[in-house]
This record gives structure tokens, C-alpha cells and sequence, in this order.
């Protein structure tokens, strides 16, 4: 019954303090020390008279707390109090109860001192029961918990310790003399070690006992560990996965399929340039001098039609860009090219490369557009006629001017790899190195479209033609100017250039599919399109069109022939020497023409049969 008695005061008086936390608590909370006893003989008859009306109220069975405090327990959540039964307590962060500390995931006893101050009239218990208890300083440690039992001894073990401390009083009456004093610190002691309470998640020896296997490399020594690694499977398991079929097909695709489709591609292509080449050195001339000639035996000026006045702007574009580079001194080029230092030949070849496929593209339009203006001149109405006179005067002005300076960067490109093969320190293989593996470099590691793939192999077409032009130049500088055995060094030299060219497009765009996931297919129907571009087809779009200016290779390579022809001219008079020009002109245009027609029946021939295959396959898969 006294602990009973004494348990109910020391609730009721704990939450009184609360209550009085609640109306003072902007105020400093600041434990001190009652060392004055007048303050403390008057402050001890106010709290009596308050403590005697509460009382009366404590007296009411309504406002009785349940006889197993344990339930309520189990909703505090403190973590420090010091609690004084005679006067005010400096509560911070909550509420404590007897030294325990309640958490919301678990139940632990906290570090608490709990001392034996006065009775609630100010006298001190007696010495003896004092010193029989120790109860001077409690001290408990914390006790790390997570179940419901330890804090049902915890509890009971507090209630024997208040019962002792009521005995001690001398009775039930004197058992609310009791005062506890829990000092808790917000901040913990820095020289206590605390023992931390273990999650079920983080506790290793459970883990390690029901999977041993958890960290392999534990308790293994390294015998254990190479053997395990010998028999374990793959050695690059770790860095490597297995493959599927689809995998093998991509392999398969890059070493094998897709280079000779892609090599055929651009040989087809680079026949297609040749093809438009011949037809400016071929059919070009023989339409303008029927136009001519019509024109001189009707004696009747008519309208030209489209294809007169594109036949016209090409011829005057050609005539303007041969007696330019005819006015040319080669040699002081090439000496210039050879004897600066400043910077290297393979810079200059890549630099002169790049703007060759710069006026390449801007040739391709400005052509585009006379073609366009010419269509308009010959279909306007005559009150427009000077409007569409001066614009294709105009686009043919233009024209001439970006004709002109892409011939002068051809043949300063031409020099330049002819100063490469003649030089003797390496420098072709310098060059060669440099400008392939710079493309490869590129090109290889972006990201393309199928479009954009398409076009780059148009590119290469074009670049391949440029470099046969590029030998062409060479050769007839050899004949005019080389001096003992060169022809055999020459062969060589250009199988260099031509094998190293073949190989690097090969792995450029074998990579460039293997990276944007293009199949050896997409290269069949790129192949499809350009032979339906050779037989005239028309396309879904003219961006799958292979674009190709010859006028500026056409007038480099009339320079380098030209000198050859005079070399070989006989040294007679003026009518034999117009003879034996009018003879090899004739002679070359016969050579040229033969070679326009058998290359082209052959590209129509090609262009045929692989557009009906390609139509049968895709019938046969529609029938699938």
C-alpha cells in the first residue's frame, strides 16, 4: 500500500510539474542550487498550501491514474528531466519518470542519478536509512532493449527502489517527502561509453550465420580464393557478359558483310563521278557544236532551250577556269609548297581537303541554281526577259567565281601530294597516316542517321575521284620533268595511296554501322537508290541523290594534259603543228567517248539488274 501511496504522489507531482512547464515555458529553465534557507523556509510554506488544495483534488477518484502505470508508460518519449517534488523542475525536451527514458521504436533505460534530497516538511531522512539504502547517488547505466519484458523489470525494479525509499520516511504519508532528482544532459557525456543498440538489419553475426557465403573474401586465405576463381567459370565474368545470337550477328556483320558492300558502294559511286566527268569532256562539246552548227546553217537565232543554255553556262564555266590555271606557274607553287617549313605538308593536304569538300557542297547548289534560272529563261514570256537575263547572268557569274576557286584548290591539293610522293623523307607516309586516321577520328565516334550515313559515303565517292585526279597529276608531271627510272616507284607509291584509302573507309564505316546500328542492309539500299539515279528513277528525295560537280577536277586535269600534248608536238611549221593538234584532239575525244559509253551501257547494265533483284527480293518477302 506505501508503494502505492508513494507511486500516485510521484505521478501526480510529475504532472503538476508539467503542467507548470507548459505556463512558464518561454522562461530559462536553469536548475539551481537552494542554498538559502529563508528562500527555501518560505518557498517550502507556499508549496504546502498549494500542495494542501491539490490534495483535495488528488482525493477524487476521477482524477486517479491506473493502478499498472506501465500502459501509459509506453507513450512518453523523454530525454531529460530533472523532477523536484517540493519545488519547480527545469524540464527540457519532454518528460522523464523515475530515470526511464521511452523512445518511439524502443524502450531503454537511461543513464540517471536518482539522490535522496529532503521530506516534503524540509527535514532529512534519517543516516541510517541513508546509509542502508546507498541511496547518496544511484547511478544506472543504459541499457540498450527493444522488447517489452525489459521494460516491466525496469519498472519493477524503480518501484522497489521507492518502496525502500518510503520505509524510510516512517511512513505512507511521509513516502511523498521523496525527491528525485533525474539530470539528464540534451548533449551526451562525452566520457561515458555507451553501448549502441543493435538493428536486426545490421547485426553481422546473424547475417554471417545464416549466409556465410555473404562475403566471400572473409575468412578464405588465397589458395582458397585462386582456386575458387579457377573453378568458378569464366575468367571475364566480371567484366564481360554472354553473347546472343544477335550478337554474333554483329560481329559477323562488321568483318564480313558490310566492308565489300560498302566497298562496292563507293566503287559504283566513284564510277558514277567518272561517268559524269566524261559526259563534261564528251557529250558537253558535241551538243554545243550541233547547237552551232544549227545555228550557222539556219542562220535564225531561236530561244535556246533548257538543256542549250545549261550546256552553255557548264562550257563557259570550264573555258574561264582552264585559261586561269593555264596563267599558272606550277613550279613556283610546288617550290613554295616545298619550301616553307612553317608548316607541314600533311597539314596543308588536310586543310586544302577540307575546303575542297566545302566548295564541293556550295558548288553543288550554286549549280542548282543556274540550272533553275535557266529553266526560267527559257520558258519566260518575252515581257520578263531581261529580268531573267540578268539573273542567270547574275548565277553564271557566281558560278564561274566558285568554279574558279575550287579548281585553284584542287591543284594546290595536286601539288601537294605530288610534292609527298616525290619527297624522300617519309613525308607520303606522313601524310597518308595524319589525314586517314584523322578521319577515322572524325568520324568513327559520332552519332549519325541513316541520312547522314548515306551522304558520307557519297563523300567518300567523291574523295576517291578527286585522288585519281590527284594521280593523273602526278603522272604528267613525271613525264614532263622526272629524269631516269620512276615508273616503277610511282606504281608503288600510288598503291600506297589507294590501299591505304580502301582500308580506312572499310573500318570507317564498319564502325560508324556497328556504333548507330545500321545493317549490312542499309548499304544495299543506298546502292539501290544510286542505280536508280543512274537509270534516271526518280527518288523519294533528292538528299539521297549523289551530288557531283566535275567542272573543277575537269579543269585541273585539261592543265596537266595540256602541257603534255605540247610536249609531244612536232617541231614544224604552223599547219602541220595545227594538223597534229586537230589529230590528237581527235584522238582523245575518240578515246574519251569510248570509255563515256562503255562505262556508262555498264553502269546501266548494273543499274538494271540490280534494281530487279532487289525488287524480286522484296517481292519475295511480301509473299513470306
Amino acid at each position: 500500500m506505501a508503494l502505492r501511496n508513494a507511486t500516485r504522489k510521484l505521478s501526480f507531482e510529475i504532472l503538476r510539474q508539467s503542467l507548470s512547464f507548459e505556463e512558464n515555458e518561454e522562461q530559462s529553465f536553469i536548475h539551481r542550487t537552494k542554498s538559502d534557507p529563508t528562500q527555501t523556509t518560505n518557498r517550502n510554506k507556499k508549496r504546502k498550501h498549494k500542495a494542501s488544495k491539490k490534495k483535495k483534488n488528488l482525493l477524487d477518484p476521477s482524477n486517479s491514474i491506473p493502478e499498472n502505470p506501465l500502459t501509459d508508460f509506453q507513450s512518453f518519449n523523454s530525454n531529460s528531466v530533472s523532477v523536484d517534488l517540493n519545488g519547480e523542475a527545469p524540464l527540457e525536451n519532454g518528460l522523464a519518470c523515475s530515470g526511464f527514458e521511452f523512445n518511439a521504436l524502443s524502450y531503454s533505460v537511461t543513464e540517471s542519478v536518482c539522490s535522496v534530497a529532503a521530506r516534503e516538511d524540509g527535514s532529512e531522512f534519517p543516516t541510517s536509512a541513508r546509509e542502508g539504502f546507498n541511496f547518496g547517488e544511484l547511478r544506472q547505466r543504459a541499457v540498450g532493449g527493444g522488447s517489452y519484458e525489459d521494460l516491466i523489470a525496469s519498472t519493477a525494479a524503480a518501484a522497489e527502489v521507492v518502496d525502500d525509499a518510503g520505509k524510510c520516511g516512517g511512513s505512507d504519508d511521509s513516502g511523498g517527502g521523496l525527491v528525485a532528482s533525474v539530470a539528464e544532459m540534451n548533449e551526451p557525456d562525452r566520457n561515458v561509453v555507451r553501448n549502441l543498440v543493435k538493428e536486426e538489419s545490421l547485426d553481422w553475426n546473424r547475417l554471417m550465420a545464416e549466409d556465410p557465403n555473404y562475403l566471400f573474401s572473409v575468412d578464405k586465405s588465397p589458395l582458397t580464393y585462386f582456386l575458387e576463381e579457377m573453378h568458378s567459370g569464366n575468367s571475364l565474368r566480371s567484366t564481360t557478359t554472354l553473347g546472343d545470337e544477335k550478337e554474333r550477328e554483329r560481329v559477323y556483320d562488321t568483318i564480313f558483310r558490310l566492308p565489300w558492300r560498302c566497298e562496292l558502294l563507293i566503287d559504283v559511286g566513284f564510277f558514277v563521278c567518272l561517268d559524269s566527268f566524261l559526259s563534261l569532256l564528251t557529250v558537253m562539246p558535241t551538243r554545243i557544236m550541233m547547237t552551232m552548227w544549227r545555228l550557222l546553217k539556219t542562220r535564225q537565232f531561236k530561244r535556246l532551250s533548257t538543256i542549250e543554255l545549261s550546256d552553255f553556262g557548264c562550257f563557259l564555266i570550264m573555258s574561264c577556269g582552264v585559261i586561269l590555271l593555264e596563267r599558272t606557274d606550277i613550279s613556283l607553287i610546288y617550290h613554295m609548297i616545298r619550301g616553307q617549313g612553317t608548316i607541314k605538308l600533311y597539314v596543308v593536304y588536310n586543310v586544302l581537303e577540307i575546303f575542297d569538300k566545302l566548295c564541293q557542297s556550295f558548288n553543288g547548289d550554286v549549280l542548282k541554281t543556274l540550272f533553275h534560272t535557266a529553266e526560267g529563261l527559257s520558258s519566260c514570256p518575252p515581257e520578263s526577259m531581261r529580268f531573267w537575263i540578268w539573273r542567270f547572268i547574275c548565277d553564271q557569274v557566281l558560278a564561274v567565281a566558285a568554279s574558279i576557286v575550287h579548281s585553284f584548290i584542287l591543284l594546290a591539293q595536286a601539288i601537294t601530294l605530288s610534292t609527298c610522293i616525290v619527297a624522300h623523307n617519309n613525308a607520303l607516309f606522313a601524310l597518308l597516316v595524319s589525314n586517314n586516321f584523322g578521319e577515322i577520328k572524325s568520324n568513327v565516334f559520332k552519332r549519325y542517321s541513316k541520312d547522314n550515313v548515306h551522304r558520307l559515303v557519297y563523300f567518300d565517292s567523291v574523295e576517291r575521284f578527286h585522288i585519281s585526279a590527284f594521280i593523273l597529276f602526278v603522272l604528267a608531271q613525271n613525264v614532263l620533268e622526272a629524269e631516269g627510272p620512276w615508273f616503277e616507284s610511282f606504281l608503288i607509291n600510288i598503291l600506297y595511296v589507294y590501299v591505304c584509302e580502301m582500308i580506312i573507309d572499310i573500318i570507317k564505316h564498319s564502325f560508324i554501322a556497328k556504333f548507330n546500328d545500321l545493317k549490312p542492309i542499309a548499304y544495299s539500299d543506298f546502292l539501290e537508290d544510286l542505280c536508280k539515279q543512274t537509270l534516271n528513277m526518280q527518288t523519294e528525295g533528292s538528299k539521297k541523290n549523289l551530288t557531283f560537280v566535275p567542272l573543277a577536277p575537269a579543269c585541273v586535269v585539261i592543265r596537266v594534259l595540256t602541257p603534255v600534248y605540247a610536249a609531244n608536238l612536232p617541231s614544224n611549221p604552223l599547219p602541220w603543228r595545227l594538223f597534229w593538234i586537230l589529230l590528237f584532239s581527235a584522238m582523245t575525244y575518240v578515246m574519251l567517248t569510248s570509255l563515256k559509253v562503255l562505262i556508262g551501257m555498264g553502269l546501266q547494265k548494273h543499274a538494271s539488274w540490280y534494281v530487279n533483284r532487289c525488287r524480286r527480293r522484296k517481292h519475295h518477302l511480301h509473299a513470306d
